[in-house]
């Protein structure tokens, strides 16, 4: 007689044909996370002096990070999006404003547009607000996190959209045609086919810009930013001890960058399709 398959063969066969296996696995990189933040507890509880101590004095610094990380990468995606169908726009006045904007953005490093957004958009500002004599303009103060979520967003939009434009361009011409001869408009066919499948193609690149911005929202430090990097410079220069300082801010930004690559690779394996 035929040996019957194991039931636990065929449930595994029935998760590999369905798609569900790959996504219930856990991913061995957690592992790296779990190293570090143990790591870090390690140092916290061998050493609460400075470790713990630190960590407590930079711990509203990893708040503002974290906020002015977040809204600026959902700004970004938006600013991105419409940057992106503006460089594919068949309107000439549109596509030039998109191209201008990318070409001069993306040549400017992101500090100098940090430093310009916080000391010299408020003298523009004031400088119209005199010469209309508007008084509110006139005594226009920048608020720090503000101009720094405007920089970051500014600068990174520009990238954004070449990646969406790129996503866009790698979807097939024919869907495309073929939505417009099922009646649909050009706006219709980029709402409902085109960009649900750009979206996808474009998670891996995204979730890197995320990474990248929370990296580099480190820069807004020299903008009276009092995030993660200001407030352990300003614990280095009370105690004068900076291997302690910076080594627990590296390892803070670590779990942070660390625990947003694990939400990325997550986030790409529940929207994976097959071509």
């Amino acid at each position: 007689m035929a040996e019957q398959p194991e039931p636990s063969s065929n449930g595994s066969k029935l998760l590999r044909t369905l798609g569900v296996e790959s996504t219930m696995r856990i991913d061995p990189w957690w592992g790296l996370v779990v190293l570090v933040i143990i790591l870090i507890v390690v140092l916290c509880v061998v050493s609460a002096d400075p470790f713990w101590n630190m960590l407590r004095f930079v711990s509203d610094g990893i708040l503002i990070t974290v906020i002015i990380t977040v809204s600026s990468f959902v700004l970004v995606l938006v600013l991105g999006l419409f940057g992106g169908l503006g460089r594919l726009s068949q309107n000439r006045f549109i596509y030039a404003l998109a191209t201008v904007y990318v070409e001069i953005v993306r040549g400017i490093p992101l500090l100098v547009q940090l430093i310009w957004w916080y000391y010299a958009f408020p003298a523009v500002i004031k400088e119209v607000g005199n010469s209309l004599g508007i008084q509110v303009l006139a005594d226009y103060q920048a608020n720090p996190i503000a101009m720094a979520i405007v920089g970051m967003t500014v600068c990174y939009g520009a990238y954004m959209s070449e990646i969406y434009r790129a996503g866009i361009q790698s979807i097939p011409r024919g869907q495309m045609e073929a939505a417009r001869s099922l009646g649909m408009t050009r706006f219709q066919a980029m709402r409902h086919i085109i960009l649900p499948q750009a979206i996808r193609v474009v998670l891996p690149p995204v979730g890197n810009e995320f990474i990248a911005l929370l990296k580099d929202s480190s820069l807004v430090s020299v903008v009276a930013v009092t995030d993660l990097t200001r407030r352990g410079r300003e614990y280095m220069s009370t105690h004068f001890n900076p291997i302690e300082t910076w080594t627990m801010v590296a390892l803070v930004y670590l779990v942070m960058t660390l625990l947003s690559a694990r939400g990325v690779a997550w986030i790409e394996k529940r929207s994976k399709f097959e071509r």
